[in-house]
């Protein structure tokens, strides 16, 4: 049985000297967003602040900011279940006495996987209610300068379909604080939440919205995983947690309560009401365009009598989140094959960002089967949401970036390997130029024999307007010289000139600093891919026949910053000052 509520986890961390206590007095306005943010590059320990300025209670911070921490707040078993489960499909499918019989502990397991209501006065969620300007208490915490306003930034947010109760979400959506009675939800149109609010909308009905703040780590775990839209997140976070999740009915109606949460935010959304409100600093390391969100008019507070706020901070990759999306990867992974049977592997390059770049392994048993794949990849349900996807049949570790880029580049044949289409829907907070939900999406193959053998040093000479040349790995060769404001056809004078000297280089990236983009794999991907829009920054002669448009080698990509991106997140000098000199403060010798 995993840790069963919050504060059981911290006093592990405690245990563990993983934890540092915070006395010091610290401003939730950008001050207590910078501590955390170094800790979390420092890999450092878990925070919790006894002393925010404004509000009575304490503030938890980087409870998953690592490995460690991760794999030991949700643990192995999960993972080792859902891979059993993924095993005994066979066996159990069409179910036999002899097949049950040898399944027997697994289906044992699954038998403790579910909900279990507790008596109201077995609930500490339930020791305190407030329903006069219910937020009013809370940390009103602000990542970053440029933000519109504080946020709720680690909440579990809850909803079921008007017309069919048992369909739940729970989601883990940015949750705006307007005053002490009104939020807003950020969910996007695609997901769960959003789903549910346009049903609702259609009825002219207002939703009913729960936001659940703590609780055992595997309900954020599971809150935060991107299943299948039938599958319950309740019944996940059992499994994440390996018993019944402990509920409680609202003595005030409503939806039920996770009884160990630290706080249970019940509240109402009409419908067609909106306010815009933002920017807000997001995933990407950029701040999002400001955008009209739907309000919640917030009926009630239950908390608990020495509540702990949760919270993390969400900027630039890598940040807390890494690590948490990280775990449900590993966890989730086992299920792919089922779900896609052409598919034995695939991964999620957290480093840049949501649904910016995945990578798979996929069965090629007859011509094209590939392709095939990549389709199936696309209609399934967040991974529709891929900007660019990249495919190979050879068992790598797909994590290793590099790895998986040379495989496919050692096979890739542009003129059939390579599809590029415009006028998709892409994830809402798309950081591309091109206008919201029409944006484009690639697919790039590498199956079969290898067709070429790919450098590994830069030995072809100067090359007009750039200034650094510098592998990235095999294959794959990022260049900067002038930037996009400076010289916007650049990467077409480029196509030319490698042409012309008929270049060992299959791909090249144009960028602002080659020496700082190819250091690790985390500066590659996050300036590579998270304003990548390849309809509008891929260059490559082609010819077009049939209705297909064959590329020619080399494919430039230009990843140059451009005058309308989005603002990078940087924090406040002031407040970057402030940290430096109280920091022994924070952490006395």
């Amino acid at each position: 049985m995993g840790y069963g509520n919050l504060r059981q986890w911290i006093e592990q961390l405690r245990k563990d000297k993983d934890l540092a206590v915070i006395d010091a007095p610290v401003d939730p306005y950008l001050e207590l967003a910078e501590i955390h943010r170094r800790v979390v590059r420092e890999e450092g320990p878990a925070l919790l602040f006894t002393n925010v300025k404004d509000t009575p209670f304490p503030v938890a911070t980087n409870l998953f900011g690592t490995v460690r921490r991760a794999n030991q707040a949700f643990g192995t078993r999960p993972e080792q279940l859902v891979k059993t489960l993924m095993g005994a499909m066979e066996t159990l499918l069409p179910p036999t006495a002899s097949g049950l019989w040898k399944e027997k502990r697994l289906l044992l397991d699954l038998l403790k996987v579910g909900t279990r209501n507790v008596p109201q006065g077995e609930a500490p969620v339930l020791g305190v209610c407030r329903s006069t300007e219910p937020l009013k208490e809370l940390p009103r915490i602000t990542s970053w300068q440029g933000e519109g306003g504080p946020s709720l930034t680690l909440p579990l947010v809850y909803t079921e379909s008007i017309t069919h109760p048992q369909n739940h979400n729970l989601g883990i959506y940015r949750v705006p604080v307007y005053d002490d009675s009104k939020a807003g939800v950020y969910w996007q149109k695609h997901k769960g939440g959003g789903f549910h609010h346009r049903e609702a909308e259609q009825l002219g009905e207002p939703l009913p919205v729960s936001v659940f703040l703590g609780g055992p780590p595997a309900l954020i775990a599971a809150a935060a995983a991107p299943v299948q839209e039938r599958l319950p997140e309740l019944l996940l976070a059992s499994l994440v947690l390996g018993g019944k999740l402990q509920m409680v009915k609202d003595p005030m109606g409503g939806h039920r309560i996770p009884a160990e949460a630290e706080f249970a935010i019940r509240g109402l959304i009409a419908p067609h009401e909106r306010r815009t409100e933002g920017p807000l600093g997001d995933h990407y390391g950029f701040y999002s365009t400001p955008r009209d969100f739907p309000v919640m008019h917030v009926q009630r507070i239950w908390h608990r009598k020495d509540a702990i706020y949760p919270a993390t901070i969400i900027g630039k990759p890598r940040q807390e989140d890494y690590y948490l999306r990280e775990y449900i990867q590993r966890l989730l992974a086992p299920a792919y094959p089922l779900l896609m049977p052409s598919v034995k592997a695939l991964w999620e390059y957290s480093e840049c960002g949501p649904h910016s770049l995945v990578s798979a392994v996929v069965r090629e048993s007859y011509p094209r089967e590939a392709v095939v794949s990549a389709y199936r990849i696309l209609g399934e349900g967040q991974l529709s949401l891929t900007k660019f996807l990249l495919l190979t049949n050879e068992p790598v570790e797909l994590a290793e970036f590099p790895k998986l880029l040379e495989s496919v580049l050692e096979r890739f044949n542009p003129a059939s390997d390579f599809l590029v289409y415009g006028n998709a829907s892409p994830e809402e907070q798309d950081l591309s130029p091109n206008a919201m939900n029409h944006g484009s999406k690639a697919i790039m193959l590498g199956v079969g024999s290898p067709v070429r053998e790919l450098p590994s040093a830069y030995t072809e000479g100067l090359l007009p307007g750039i200034t650094e040349a510098i592998p990235y790995c095999r294959g794959c060769l990022a260049v900067s010289g002038a930037s996009y404001e400076e010289d916007p056809e650049l990467p077409s004078r480029l196509i030319a000139a490698l042409r012309a000297q008929e270049t060992a280089w299959p791909l090249v990236f144009v960028v602002d600093n080659a020496q700082e983009t190819v250091r690790t794999q985390t500066s590659f991907l996050w300036t590579v891919f998270t304003r990548f829009d390849p309809a509008s920054d891929i260059y490559a002669e082609y010819e077009i026949k049939s209705h297909h448009i064959g590329y020619k080698l080399p494919l430039v990509i230009d990843a140059r910053m451009k005058r309308n991106y989005p603002e990078e997140l940087v924090p406040h000098e002031d407040i970057v000052q402030r940290v430096d000199r109280n920091w022994n403060s924070y952490f006395p010798h």
